[in-house]
């Protein structure tokens, strides 16, 4: 992980329980510029039914996320970040920091919303006080205060509690006496704004236990409190908005709901009026600090996990201070002062938090679903209820605004991309690894019960490389040839006792896939300690391989040595027998296909490796490295006639293959050997495919030897032995070609 540039001091600071810590700030965010500027707006657009019907979608989603983040902070201890560190540990860093970023950038622009509610209120005092000016020097008192250090702002907010407690009964008293115009209540204003853009702007309103979890690094115990503190808050904050929009519908039209953002005075009232202000003021300014306090620590955890350079977080900690992140956060509110007003600021906020709330589900649904052991929260909810709270979040995303959805998840996708790229190396046991294996078992235990086709071979090719760094073109070859359709598997083979060397193994195979990822190859890799190389490899091969996907190729390095050419062959016999085929790679150090390749087959009918030769050379063709490949496939004929026959069936096997290649018929003169036809005609080419031989026991050597006149003169030469189980059927069944020459 990359320096940050953060110095991890002793924790001074005095650490909070649930109410002060997570219920205080996150009911009071809660119960904020919303309720009191906007919550008479919303009945007045939609209607009271409709306003409650708003009121309770945008709640439950919250429920839905608070039991979610209950359910998770009951399992791990959630340390500094709030909601990116549970989505982090949870889902990985990428991920994580795809969902940090955008919440640093709302957490930042909610203090902008308050300010905003602010600059709105005072206009009922100063009617003609400018907005921009006073939101602007709102943002930069709140940043001052947060600066002192959350538990001085945190304890200011007590007396906030009673404000607001009194402001509400203000409310009702006013509301008293007075009689409802039923038909009023039920219909909102005519031509008023539609039910969904009128949501995006409530929402926010419901976004406030992201403050009490963002300081999740400042309370004393986050296991009991997060849970108390949120769900206590969630449903405090339900029930005010379920009563406040019955109490502004009584006692006023929509039509004044709608014009007047002050209603609240006008319905209590000259004398009670006064006590409106404490609690409006009160609520607005504790909401910005919930907030204030959060987005600095949000950007500290994402630094200190190293998905953005230390520079965002140097100077004093958001504990202690004032320092680059709470001048950031204060930075970013001030230039979303720019927006100009509440109502542009609301809807962008929602996107962002709907996003937060949704993978939070997402997280906690996975965590049971993925079958995780260390998921054991003590609160536990059903899965089900979970992924529902995560569909209902991306749902209303997208019926808010379809367009502003998938910008803000190519937002969310662009983060990701960037942050991957910078290829950092932490790990915290998240579930995505649970959840692929659980998706691979299911998937595998499928699989097994399905007949195998020769229409659906794949290559499933293990290689055995003792060397990567001397044997990168026999890995590069395996790459080529598996082009992203089957499975790779790079064997190693240590010699020796298995007490010798079992401590080593772990080592080797870290340092074998930093080679493989070096070469930048796709593969799996496998060390094992074996008696000999030849009964190793053998082993090996019937091992590897898991429900139906075992491994179904063997490539070997080719060696100068006759005697471990003869080993190989003896190897290839064994495995044959076992329905694996083989290819033996000659290749030289650092080789690269040319600009435009050349690739030769020597054919010698379907069931003399024919078949298999000619795929492997089309997946070739496939490979990015072998674009503008040309294939040709050549045989060699004894006489005329033989050559006739041959061109008709390879004229015949191409096309009913569907592979783009040329062919070739070459009449062997009556002074030349096979092996000399081959060196004249496929001197130049990029790659020359043959056919390989079982040569009978004991003649090894002997048929090794062979081989090394055959391919001499060759540079890159792919010995291609076919002893699948579709043998003569990876072309097409319908496919009866009449064998040509000799392999």
């Amino acid at each position: 992980m990359a320096d940050t540039g953060l110095e991890i001091q002793p924790d001074r600071v005095e650490k909070l329980g649930p109410f002060i810590g997570v219920f205080t700030p996150s009911v009071l965010t809660i119960l904020g510029v919303i309720l009191y500027l906007r919550t008479g707006w919303v009945v007045g657009n939609v209607g009271l039914p409709r306003a409650l019907l708003i009121v309770t979608i945008a709640n439950a989603i919250t429920l839905l996320t608070s039991l979610s983040v209950s359910a998770v902070s009951t399992n791990m201890r959630v340390r500094a970040g709030g909601a990116y560190y549970i989505i982090s540990r949870s889902l990985g860093l990428e991920i994580g920091a795809a969902i940090g970023i955008p919440l640093f950038l709302a957490q930042a622009l909610s203090v902008t919303l308050y300010a905003f509610g602010l600059a709105e209120s005072l206009r009922y005092v100063w009617p003609d006080v400018e907005i921009v000016p006073v939101a602007a020097g709102t943002v930069v008192v709140v940043a001052l205060l947060a600066g002192r250090g959350a538990n001085l702002a945190l304890r200011l907010q007590l007396p906030i509690v009673a404000a607001i407690g009194a402001s509400l009964g203000a409310l009702a008293i006013g509301v008293s006496g007075r009689a409802p115009d039923i038909g009023e209540v039920a219909a909102g204003i005519e031509g008023g704004e539609s039910f969904w853009v009128v949501f995006a702007v409530f929402f926010p309103a419901v976004t406030g236990i992201m403050a009490g979890i963002s300081l999740s690094g400042d309370l004393r115990d986050p296991q009991r409190s997060i849970p108390r503190g949120t769900l206590a808050a969630v449903l405090t904050g339900f029930a005010v908005y379920l009563a406040v929009p019955v109490l502004l519908a009584v006692a006023a039209t929509s039509q004044e709901l709608v014009d007047n953002e002050l209603i609240w005075f006008d319905i209590a009232g000259p004398t009670l009026s006064w006590f409106i202000f404490p609690g409006l003021w009160g609520a607005i300014f504790s909401s910005a600090v919930g907030s204030i306090l959060g987005a600095p620590r949000t950007i500290e955890a994402l630094v200190k996990d190293g998905a953005l350079p230390g520079l965002f977080a140097r100077g004093k900690s958001v504990t202690s201070g004032f320092g680059v992140s709470l001048l950031l956060s204060t930075g970013t509110a001030l230039a979303a002062v720019l927006l100009g007003d509440l109502n542009t600021v609301a809807p962008v906020l929602s996107m962002f938090f709907l996003i937060t709330y949704g993978v939070i589900n997402l997280v906690a649904g996975l965590g049971i679903l993925s079958g995780e052991l260390s998921y054991r929260p003590t609160l536990r909810i059903p899965w089900w209820l979970s992924l529902a709270g995560s569909a209902a979040c991306f749902w209303v995303m997208f019926v808010i605004s379809p367009l502003a959805f998938v910008v803000a998840i190519s937002i969310e996708a662009a983060i990701y991309v960037a942050v991957r790229r910078r290829r950092m190396t932490a790990s915290f046991g998240d579930l995505r690894r649970s959840a692929l294996l659980g998706i691979v078992r299911s998937t595998l235990l499928r699989l097994a019960k399905l007949p195998q086709d020769p229409r659906n071979w794949r290559p499933n090719v293990l290689v055995f490389a003792g060397d990567v760094s001397h044997r990168a073109g026999l890995v590069r070859f395996g790459s080529w040839l598996v082009q992203d359709r089957g499975i790779l598997t790079v064997a190693k083979l240590v010699v020796g006792e298995l007490s010798d060397h079992a401590a080593d193994i772990p080592q080797r195979v870290a340092s074998l896939h930093s080679e493989l990822e070096e070469l930048g190859v796709a593969a799996f890799a496998e060390v094992d300690v074996v008696k000999s190389f030849e009964e190793g490899a053998i082993a090996v091969s019937q091992a590897n391989g898991i429900a139906g996907i075992d491994s179904n190729t063997l490539m070997f390095g080719w060696s100068s040595k006759p005697a471990r050419r003869a080993g190989m062959l003896r190897i290839i016999r064994q495995v044959g027998g076992l329905g694996k085929s083989a290819v033996i790679c000659k290749v030289p150090d650092g080789f690269a296909p040319g600009v435009t390749p050349r690739i030769d087959v020597w054919w010698g009918g379907l069931q003399q490796n024919g078949d298999l030769m000619v795929l492997l050379a089309h997946l070739l063709t496939l490979n990015p490295a072998w674009r503008g490949a040309s294939m040709s496939i050549k045989s060699i004929a004894s006489s005329p006639e033989s050559a006739a026959r041959s061109e008709e069936a390879l004229e015949r096997m191409i096309k009913a293959a569907r592979v783009n290649s040329k062919f070739e018929v070459i009449l062997k003169p009556a002074d030349k050997t096979v092996s000399a036809v081959i060196q004249t005609e496929s001197g130049s080419a990029d790659v020359v495919l043959l056919g390989l031989s079982d040569p009978p026991v004991g003649e090894e050597e002997i048929y090794a030897e062979r081989l090394a006149l055959l391919v001499e003169g060759l540079d890159t030469v792919l010995l291609v032995r076919n002893a699948g189980s579709f043998r003569g059927q990876l072309l097409g069944e319908e496919l009866r070609v009449e064998e040509g020459s000799r392999d």
